[in-house]
């Protein structure tokens, strides 16, 4: 089982992912201490509250609860850009000595099976399927040989963009913050439960079409490099989340374009991270 975050009633909590309709929540006592995921993770006792839901955990169902992004709170979400081969080649971009960094805020995350808005600002909303990292030790300066100890676990992202937003001017944070176009999720695997993330395989499927598929292992910058990166300019946090890029297959880049509108069902499947599924809707 993995981790997710949750909201019974409007009050926020987290615990073990069973299945789809079922998960178990922390006990109250536990959540007094640890308030949330990232707290868990901040004081590294993710062993020790699994333990301890999977012997006290109070059963609880979809039909009573609602999925919040795996880290509702993360103090730092990065995106790494033109992170996959394919994805260069289709927007005929040189290669870069450095990996491409944005910024993504914090009221652009959703959750799985929660509506996707379709900005009403865009007609040109797409998808990018993306292997997230969420930080467990935090640090500066971290060497890549030292990178995996400060993992604490994995899930899917869909980086929905705006495209005409992204490309109002070299800076892409425009198109990438339209609240509520991240998605994250389901659930957050531990480290230990993927011990090589070379070998998964990350898959969108738009209406059940297959836009992007490939393997973790064809990352440009991989995660060693990336780390390193991050943490030679800035402090990484427990709970900070990493988007780690998008293969090709976007369907800005597809001739003609496909861009999402409401009704749309867009997933994002890895392996052992499950299906991130939502279905656009309008914006509000």
């Amino acid at each position: 089982m993995s981790f997710v975050s949750f909201e019974i009633a409007g009050q926020q909590t987290y615990g073990l992912w069973k299945d789809e309709a079922n998960w178990l929540q922390v006990p109250e006592t536990f959540q007094a201490q640890y308030p949330d995921l990232k707290s868990v993770i901040a004081a590294n006792q993710l062993d020790e509250v699994e333990a301890l839901i999977r012997q006290n955990g109070k059963a609880v169902t979809s039909s009573q609860a609602r999925l919040l992004p795996v880290i509702p709170n993360p103090s730092k979400i990065f995106c790494i850009g033109l992170n996959y081969k394919t994805h260069v080649a289709e927007t005929k971009r040189a290669d870069s000595e450095y990996p491409a960094i944005f910024t993504r805020f914090v009221d652009s995350l959703t959750a799985h099976n929660a509506p996707l808005p379709h900005p009403k600002e865009t007609t040109r909303f797409d998808f990018e399927g993306e292997l997230a990292v969420i930080i467990g030790k935090g640090g500066r300066n971290i060497s890549q040989s030292n990178a995996f100890e400060h993992i604490a676990g994995y899930a899917c992202f869909n980086d929905g963009t705006a495209r005409d937003w992204q490309r109002h001017t070299h800076q892409w944070i425009p198109g990438k913050n339209f609240p509520l176009t991240g998605p994250l999720g389901p659930f957050m695997a531990t480290r230990k439960e993927i011990p090589d993330v070379n070998q998964l395989t990350l898959e969108s499927r738009l209406n059940g079409e297959v836009m992007q598929h490939a393997s973790v292992a064809d990352l440009i910058y991989t995660l060693p490099v990336i780390i390193e990166y991050l943490s030679g300019f800035t402090n990484l946090s427990p709970g900070d989340v990493i988007a780690t890029g998008t293969p090709g297959g976007v369907g800005d880049r597809r001739e003609p374009p496909v861009y999402m509108k409401a009704g749309d069902v867009i997933e994002v499947e890895i392996t052992g991270l499950g299906t991130l599924r939502n279905v656009v809707s309008h914006a509000a």
